[in-house]
């Protein structure tokens, strides 16, 4: 008998209640967990707290032994669209404590966890036009609604996108695509996505989630160390490509981002950088 005992798991009830302002978390009784993202039940509105909360759901999620496979999306017709009134109040009173806390600290947090934090095998269900779809885009496996639209607007409210998108895009699009989505905003719709190689399978909106948990059934078929090691194996080129940028690239977002000394992700500079997006635009130039 040990002379120690081990410190408990997090629990999901206990969980699936701290986070129900900003998740809807359900688990089905093998383990397959399905995190819904959202703000008063709706798209998610980006804000400091909410995008604290992402590396805070990884890590939390990756500490209960009982899970078996994340299912990670939105809410409603967008993923990410907006921000939240209220949402950079405390960027805007004290930049210098929430360049760091926010911008660099979190930031690094939230996708190194998806990364690092996940023994798991991972579901990205893209369920709609967005930004910050990196957190869907570097999950194992990736679906998409079919009016998903992937962009960033990281230069267009004049920030530097270092924040991991960066990453997300070299990756997945290659040296010349990504430079020219990150540098014009390039609104890529789902079909592009998927000849891009940045999805796996775009999907009809109303079976996103039960194309999402047949995905989860087929790996649920292998032994847990098969599908854990597996995940390991195919996640190795994210982590080399993470070594490799992701700090290097949320230092210089920040370093920009005190140079100017002025917060950058209000609620008017982001809707008027995602306007061209609903109006269909390939780029937020075109007209």
């Amino acid at each position: 008998m040990s002379l120690q005992s081990f410190i408990p798991n997090p629990k999901f009830e206990d969980y699936k209640e701290a986070f129900k302002d900003m998740y809807k978390l359900e688990r089905r009784a093998d383990g397959v967990i399905l995190a819904q993202a959202h703000t008063k039940g709706g798209p998610i509105q980006l804000s400091v707290e909410n995008h604290r909360s992402v590396g805070q759901l990884f890590r939390t999620i990756g500490a209960d032994t009982e899970n078996e496979i994340l299912i990670f999306t939105g809410s409603g017709d967008e993923f990410m669209m907006d921000a939240d009134p209220e949402g950079f109040k405390l960027e805007e009173k004290d930049l210098a404590y929430w360049a760091y806390e926010y911008a660099y600290k979190d930031g690094r947090i939230n996708v190194a966890s998806l990364i690092t934090d996940l023994e798991i095998p991972t579901i990205g269900v893209l369920n709609g036009p967005g930004f910050h779809t990196e957190i869907c885009l570097m999950c194992d496996l990736t679906i998409c609604s079919e009016d998903a639209v992937i962009f960033d607007l990281h230069y267009d409210i004049g920030s530097v996108p270092g924040d991991g998108i960066n990453v997300c895009f070299q990756e997945l699009l290659g040296t010349k695509r990504a430079a020219y989505a990150l540098l014009t905003g390039e609104a890529i719709d789902a079909q592009t996505a998927l000849r891009y190689g940045m999805v796996n399978e775009v999907v009809p909106r109303d079976k996103l989630i039960s194309r999402a948990y047949e995905l989860a059934d087929h790996i649920m078929t292998q032994p847990r160390t098969t599908r854990r090691l597996t995940t390991q194996i195919v996640r190795r080129p994210w982590r080399r490509r993470l070594v490799d940028d992701l700090e290097m690239g949320w230092a210089t977002q920040m370093f920009s981002t005190m140079a100017k000394e002025a917060a950058i992700h209000s609620r008017d500079h982001i809707k008027n950088t995602v306007d061209y997006v609903r109006k269909g635009r390939k780029n937020n130039f075109d007209k």
